[in-house]
């Protein structure tokens, strides 16, 4: 946004764009999903310097999780939106014999997406391509605290997007407030609960839908009898990956007496294998993103004995990955969502009391389950509730773009990706035709 353009010429320039109607055409959204497709391909170096700049992100995580990630959603998009856009037939009644009933997928108009530090290049674009291949115009506002990534954007956006249908607003708090008092037709924020609220409480003024992507204590149950080398590689790679600021990392870990010292071991030798004996001199750990979040974490680490890790220095706002053992349901680690590198142990006497424990506390944005045992698996399916389940394997759920990803209650609501996002970003207009001879 150009410093002489108010928030609110901002949208009106954009609603006049989508009151013209070409971005209701099908080719017209084709193009500019290519050319957001370009500008990850072309601009990817340029971000990539951004994401280590602001997280200390190495290259090849940055492409992994953030610019091949929106590129593969994307192309996921571009070969299925015209069958996702044909209408679909609906039955009439007897009554209306001779009359014909479809929905189709309405573009909603002017849309604004906010997105959050961790995953700044990922968590706009991908909302980004959903509210064009839907056929609307869009605000992007940027995190400011990745601010070389915002600037990034702000940068390629233009040069690369029809700018009277997509603009940049960089800016913090002010510029985000600014931006709510307008009326949009749909909000998509990502973020923490306490913002989520504002959000919400502003677009109610306008009665304008939101999409709350969320965060949470997402927890993992071990079972007993599971290969722990396996299984503490596999929570190691998801909770310390972004340096464990990523939403749906395992918040912590649930598992019997028996097991949990040898899980815990099994921890500490899959971190040394991932990060060396001295995680600082790895290059593909990065930092915390800024001081008052790593003062917050350091305070979490005396929640438990520590296995593994715990070193810290805040001049450079490194925290090493961190296992905590005999970690009390009431510590201070279980009290918020870590969004950082430590990893709890929790010790409960079996699936019962896993259960109770997991739906005692608000609904997670995931659920991780860790057992061979098909009777396991569907008392964990059935009996607690999540945004989404991973078996096995935590995060990559989220690489399935026929999989809708979003929260419930406390983790947010509504959900995207792939055909997931159009239908957020549209109304399902019903249609009946009646003949008149």
């Amino acid at each position: 946004m150009t410093a002489a353009a108010t928030p609110a010429e901002v949208v009106a320039r954009l609603r006049a764009a989508f009151r013209t109607g070409r971005t209701r055409d099908l080719d017209w959204r084709t193009d500019q999903l290519k050319r957001l497709r370009a500008l990850l391909t072309e601009g990817g170096d340029e971000l990539a310097d951004a994401l280590h700049a602001d997280l200390g992100k190495s290259r090849k995580e940055a492409y992994r999780t953030e610019i091949d990630f929106t590129v593969r959603e994307i192309d996921h998009t571009l070969e299925r939106l015209a069958g996702w856009l044909e209408p679909e037939p609906a039955p009439v009644p007897d009554v209306l014999a001779g009359a014909s009933a479809l929905t189709v997928q309405d573009p909603l108009g002017v849309v604004l997406v906010i997105a959050p530090w961790n995953y700044p290049v990922q968590l706009l674009l991908a909302p980004v391509a959903g509210a064009l291949a839907a056929g609307n115009t869009v605000v992007a506002k940027p995190s400011e605290l990745a601010p070389a990534t915002s600037a990034a954007l702000a940068r390629l956006i233009p040069r690369h997007l029809d700018p009277d249908v997509v603009a940049v607003v960089e800016g913090a708090v002010p510029e985000t407030t600014a931006l709510l008092a307008e009326r949009f037709d749909h909000v998509f924020y990502t973020g923490n609960g306490t913002v989520g609220r504002i959000v919400m409480a502003a677009a109610a003024k306008h009665l304008t839908p939101v999409t709350l992507e969320l965060g949470g204590k997402s927890p993992a149950f071990v079972d007993r009898g599971t290969d722990l080398g396996t299984v503490a590689s596999r929570l190691v790679s998801g909770k310390f990956l972004n340096t464990g600021q990523t939403c749906v990392a395992p918040d912590y870990v649930l598992t019997d007496p028996e097991t949990a010292p040898a899980l815990t071991d099994a921890l500490a030798a899959a971190v040394e294998e991932r990060f060396g004996p001295d995680a600082s001199q790895s290059p593909e750990y990065g930092r915390i993103v800024n001081e008052r979040h790593f003062d917050r974490l350091v305070k979490l680490l005396d929640s438990g004995r520590t296995v593994t890790g715990g070193a810290h220095d805040r001049a450079t706002k490194y925290i090493a990955p961190t296992v905590l053992a005999d970690v009390a349901p009431d510590s201070p680690v279980m009290g918020e969502e870590i969004f950082g590198p430590i990893l709890p142990v929790l010790t409960v006497d079996g699936l019962d009391e896993a259960i109770a424990f997991i739906d005692g506390r608000d609904k997670p944005l995931a659920l991780y389950a860790f057992t061979t045992d098909p009777a396991v698996r569907e008392r964990l399916l059935t009996e607690t509730s999540s945004g989404g389940v991973g078996m096995g394997l935590p995060l990559a759920h989220l690489t399935v773009s026929d999989l809708p990803f979003g929260g419930v209650g406390e983790s947010g609501m509504g959900n995207y990706h792939g055909r997931y996002s159009l239908e957020t970003f549209s109304h399902r207009k019903a249609v009946l035709d009646v003949p008149l001879g």
